[in-house]
């Protein structure tokens, strides 16, 4: 299979090209590098069936010519983490829906599989945990910059299902549920990484909120295995799938694990969410996925579980 990765130099791109290589794949990557990082493929230039572009999935003659190289596209190119999502709304939705109306177009072309990454955010202020793939999606108001990000990536889906339905372009898209693991930044908002960042280093452990809010953490690599699985099964075309761990953990209870799997003495602190993102920020007070559908098709099951993560996420900075 020769696969094509746009921002395949992000965090769970470049984890997906690591397996994928792994499993006798040629991997492509495009990313222009606005969140990914090239140190996270510096250790696979060297690899006889990898490939990498550094460019934009704008850049259309590039692209086109990746698409037509590939068997299957795995778009993964985004606006990640919700401090950028609230700093940079234009940014947000013109990569996210533009980038993917590019791929799907030259996709269409020769008819390559597309599978598009979405996110749980789509689900909103949906209070019906566990969220299933038809419940319904919850968005707040236009005024509120924080739903510019999943609005725009329902949008990716809604566009990805109508090249399916009306031009049978094969495409899957995958839900990730708050993904995590080591390459993992805190740059853009990203939990984990902060936590951690800030327990090995002194600093107090910053919850925004109250810390009530509930969250569940998924393992990169389960993550990616998933992906590359999904590609193979043709009955996942023209579907919709959760990809995540049904563990639900508050974040005040998360700050405290990563506090004592790190041996820390940080004082854990709630910042409110005015204070730490914008005036009227909103966010969902759980976030739970229902993997039963991914489960039936490809046995899909989450092997790594929290402690094991976050233990590896510690690895990893310790290292840095």
């Amino acid at each position: 299979m020769r696969a094509l990765i746009t921002g395949g130099a992000g965090f769970v791109g470049s984890h997906l090209a690591d397996l994928l290589l792994t499993q006798g794949h040629d991997v492509s990557v495009l990313d222009n590098l606005s969140t990914g990082s090239i140190d996270n493929i510096a250790h696979l230039k060297g690899h006889k069936h990898f490939h990498y572009t550094i460019d934009s999935v704008s850049n259309e003659p590039v692209l086109a010519e990746l698409v037509d190289q590939a068997d299957v596209v795995f778009h993964l190119a985004a606006a990640v983490g919700v401090k950028l999502i609230v700093e940079q709304p234009v940014h947000t939705i013109e990569t996210n829906v533009r980038g993917t109306e590019v791929v799907l177009t030259h996709a269409n072309k020769k008819k390559k599989l597309v599978l598009i990454a979405s996110t749980s955010e789509v689900y909103g202020k949906n209070v019906a945990v566990p969220f299933s793939e038809d419940a319904d999606l919850v968005l707040g108001p236009t005024t509120k910059h924080r739903w510019a990000y999943a609005c725009s990536k329902a949008i990716d889906e809604f566009l990805a299902l109508a090249y399916w339905k009306e031009k049978k372009l094969p495409v899957i898209v995958g839900r990730l549920f708050n993904t995590v693991g080591p390459r993992q930044t805190g740059q853009y908002g990203m939990v984990i990484p902060n936590f951690v960042m800030q327990a090995l280093s002194g600093q107090p452990i910053t919850v925004f909120g109250d810390g009530t809010q509930t969250r569940s953490f998924t393992y990169v690599g389960d993550v990616v295995d998933a992906l590359a699985k999904l590609v193979q099964e043709p009955r996942a075309i023209g579907r919709v799938f959760n990809i995540g761990n049904g563990y639900e953990i508050s974040i005040r209870d998360l700050a405290e694990r990563v506090k004592m799997l790190a041996g820390s003495t940080s004082e854990i602190v709630t910042i409110p969410y005015d204070q730490a993102y914008e005036a009227g920020f909103e966010d969902m007070p759980r976030r739970v996925p229902d993997i039963t559908r991914i489960h039936d098709l490809i046995g899909y099951e989450p092997k790594v579980q929290l402690d094991e993560i976050l233990e590896k996420v510690i690895d990893y900075f310790k290292t840095r």
